[in-house]
């Protein structure tokens, strides 16, 4: 008898040799897969989220009404009537992430999908396809998910490019929801793809979908074996691969594996590079190996990679003194000089090695109409760090005299858009500490609420 995954290979193969299984476009009744009946968490709380305000409001309206299947196909009609493209198609990503915050919602994917496909705007993606067939094998609602399959193969007839491509997304797809069901049977699929594939893109794009799938689903080792395998088929194994098995490793703890991939990479010719490098520097404080980030570091700076935002990031994270204390804001030192004063070990070490970086000279401005420091993309602990050093520097030139007081000075931290709750930005709220607790001049600018702003003389006559 044949396995789930064996059957389900030779299924699609089977339908892509006969050009498919039917023409019609895909529809679905909202008498839904969706169970209206089915128990949800309490709505307590109001919905916050990384999506457009009308995109947000229109899901606080659905989760009201998450337990009536009538008014919540009035209520996606009616949105999808007042709403954008992009709006209507950001919203349905956001139901279809792995990081929603709403999953009780996600349920509603599909009917929603049904709904845009009717718009006079719709244009069929399979990328979006793979997501929703994801969403619906992780919910179990294997039928639906394979009549989508079976759509999209029908679709894409004998375009084996296309065809891989669609295969390479599903096992993305499944493998970021951690979906075991889903990912073995589109893994399955595109590997029979690949070996009978004369294509070496289709080649090359399997494996790194097949690659960088398997450390998504903690097996690495299987990932390994792959790129030996590439190279038996004379294919060389990219940056990408690697970095995919190096991370894969790395974040199972798995550090001795990890290395030596690094080496392998070295002995193929490929150079170490920041990304790579933030990698294991993110391995490593995941498991609270300070000690050995300390080392990389080090390692770093001798091949002359520079840090970066993300270096930052993934070093300051792990330093538990340094997190803890902007738990209390009253009590976090306010200057590099108070901040080596309590730190010990490993983390004064680590932080001496950031601070000798270039990573402020990047991220900060210096003209004669403004003085800017942009703190996007940086987590608490970075953006502490960083002000910390520009206060310093700061100083520096204005007790220089050498160069022209700007105007004005700006720091940019942000309004929370990105935050994981909409509207509250942390980075915000620790500048905001920051600069009430040593009495600064700079203020939330009324044009801007993501920046401080303040005149440049003001802020010299603050620091000197």
């Amino acid at each position: 008898m044949l396995s789930p995954i064996t059957s389900y290979a030779q299924m699609m193969l089977s339908l892509n040799q006969m050009g498919g299984i039917g023409s019609g476009q895909l529809s679905f009744s909202i008498a839904l897969p969706w169970n209206p009946l089915r128990p949800l968490p309490p709505l307590t709380s109001p919905i916050q989220c990384a999506v457009t305000k009308q995109g947000q409001r229109f899901l606080t309206k659905l989760a009201a009404n998450a337990r009536d299947a009538k008014v919540t196909n009035k209520l996606i009609a009616k949105f999808l009537t007042s709403s954008t493209r992009s709006i209507a198609l950001n919203t349905l990503s956001y139901l279809l992430s792995p990081d929603t915050t709403l999953p009780h919602l996600s349920s509603l994917a599909l009917p929603f999908y049904s709904k845009i496909t009717e718009a006079s705007w719709f244009e069929w993606n399979p990328k979006l396809v793979a997501a929703l067939v994801a969403l619906l094998d992780k919910q179990g609602q294997h039928n639906e998910a394979e009549v989508l399959i079976s759509e999209t193969i029908s679709k894409l007839g004998s375009r084996e490019r296309e065809l891989a491509l669609f295969h390479c997304q599903l096992v993305e797809s499944h493998s970021k929801l951690s979906s075991k069901h889903g990912f073995d049977s589109s893994y399955s699929y595109l590997y029979q793809l690949l070996h009978n594939s004369s294509s070496v893109y289709v080649k090359n794009r399997a494996f790194e979908s097949m690659i960088s799938g398997l450390c998504e689903m903690d097996r690495p080792r299987e990932a390994d074996n792959l790129i030996e395998e590439m190279r038996v088929k004379g294919l060389k194994p990219s940056v990408f691969e690697f970095r995919s098995v190096v991370y894969g490793y790395g974040r199972l703890g798995l550090f001795e594996d990890m290395l030596k991939v690094v080496e392998q990479m070295e002995n193929q010719g490929i150079a170490i590079d920041t990304i790579c490098s933030n990698m294991v520097l993110s391995s490593y404080g995941a498991h609270s190996e300070l000690a050995a980030m300390l080392v990389w570091l080090r390692k770093m700076k001798s091949l002359s990679l520079p840090f970066s935002i993300r270096t930052y990031n993934s070093v300051l994270n792990s330093c538990l003194t340094i997190m803890a204390m902007l738990q209390e804001p009253k009590d976090f030192p306010c200057s590099i000089e108070e901040l080596n004063g309590v730190l010990n070990g490993d983390e004064a070490l680590l932080v001496k090695e950031l601070v000798e970086s270039t990573v402020l000279d990047e991220v900060m401005v210096w003209e004669p109409l403004e003085a800017k420091l942009d703190l996007h993309g940086m987590h608490l602990g970075s953006a502490y760090l960083i002000l910390l050093e520009w206060f310093e520097a700061m100083r520096c030139r204005f007790n220089s005299g050498k160069d022209v007081i700007p105007a004005e000075v700006v720091v940019i931290c942000g309004s929370g858009k990105h935050s994981s709750v909409r509207g509250e930005s942390p980075v915000k709220g620790l500048v905001k500490q920051m600069m009430l607790r040593m009495e600064s001049p700079m203020r939330i600018d009324r044009k801007n609420v993501g920046c401080f702003v303040a005149k440049g003389r003001a802020v010299k006559d603050w620091l000197c």
